[in-house]
């Protein structure tokens, strides 16, 4: 019997070979943020660790939410789901997808721009009633720089209204090594519209920051009652994939929570200023996990009072100050707190 046979018979069903996901939320378990995103002529954020990428000032018109409608019998609660508002024909350079970003130092395990560059396969679950061509694609060192590398692979969507798997291997990146640490290292884009101007063979590294996709890339926006679903993605290290990798909701909640917290939920949880003299009061949060990058702190408070004012905050830490006289008729606490390190 061979080695790769021995592999395979080897393979888990489901659990054990934890962390070999490198996709946070594949699953579309956790949206902070919300549950509902319009689609736009610009990048917008939606479920955590999501984003919808348009080149050109395309116009992703389209309504993005999360969605109960999932793969029967695998584990999934939620997907994305992305309905077409309008029909809208990409042109040039015009793109829309979703995708997803990775830090350089998550993927310093696939060997890029050595002789032992890994081959990764990225696995998930896909349904639309536009059946057809679409392509993903890999994009290197998005951060800026010269050294810029994207991969594109086909898959096909084959019945209208299925849900189907797919798998699509993309080889090693030998040319060029990954140049950030916690920046913007790796993209993976799932493209629903590509321009003629950026259409690209697939299959091989092109040096290029371009958004790509090949020429048979379907127009998703081509009908005003095009639904797309996307869940369970899986990128791991080989040429073969393993079953989804399920993890407690805790856990997926926690890797977000390093890109974006958003501390006040319907729940109503809030923290409160304290009096620090007769004309200042002082709030103080210590993040639940320690941030990519000091985050953008977007705060509102009770009380009526002036501004917020950013006293000393990093990564794991956010103390502000109000400007506010000695008042005890007066509690002042957050109605709102946003911290945003995102990619």
């Amino acid at each position: 019997m061979s080695n790769a046979r021995k592999l395979a018979d080897n393979l888990p069903t489901e659990g054990s070979l934890s962390g070999r996901n490198i996709i946070i939320n594949g699953g579309m378990t956790i949206a902070q943020r919300g549950t509902s995103f319009s689609g736009t002529t610009g990048l917008i954020q939606i479920l955590d660790r999501w984003q919808a990428p348009v080149g050109s000032g395309f116009n992703l018109d389209t309504t993005i939410t999360q969605s109960t409608t999932v793969p029967t019998g695998e584990g999934f609660k939620y997907s994305l789901k992305v309905e077409a508002d309008s029909v809208v024909t990409p042109s040039g350079s015009d793109n829309g997808g979703i995708g997803t970003k990775f830090e350089g130092q998550d993927i310093e395990h696939f060997a890029y721009g050595s002789s032992s560059a890994k081959s990764v396969t990225l696995s998930f679950w896909v349904r639309s009633n536009k059946t057809g061509v679409y392509c993903c694609q890999l994009q290197v060192n998005q951060y800026g720089g010269s050294n810029q590398y994207g991969q594109v692979k086909e898959y096909t969507i084959s019945a209208a209204d299925t849900w189907e798997k797919k798998t699509l291997t993309f080889s090693g990146l030998t040319a060029q090594a990954v140049e950030t640490v916690t920046g913007d290292g790796l993209r993976v884009l799932w493209w629903l519209a590509c321009g003629s101007s950026d259409h690209v063979a697939a299959d091989t590294w092109i040096q290029t920051g371009n958004y790509g996709a090949t020429s048979n890339q379907v127009n998703f926006m081509d009908n005003a009652s095009n639904e797309w679903y996307l869940t369970g993605c899986q990128m791991e290290v080989g040429p073969q994939s393993t079953p989804f990798e399920h993890e407690p909701v805790g856990v997926t909640l926690s890797k977000c929570q390093r890109y974006y917290w958003q501390a006040v939920t319907s729940t109503g949880v809030q923290y409160y200023a304290y009096q620090y003299s007769a004309n200042y009061r002082f709030i103080e949060v210590n993040f639940p996990t320690e941030m990519r990058a000091t985050p953008t702190v977007t705060a509102t408070m009770s009380g009526g009072q002036g501004s917020i004012n950013n006293y000393e905050y990093n990564r794991q830490h956010w103390k502000a100050y109000l400007a506010v006289a000695y008042d005890n008729s007066n509690s002042y606490k957050t109605s709102s707190l946003k911290l945003d390190a995102e990619l």
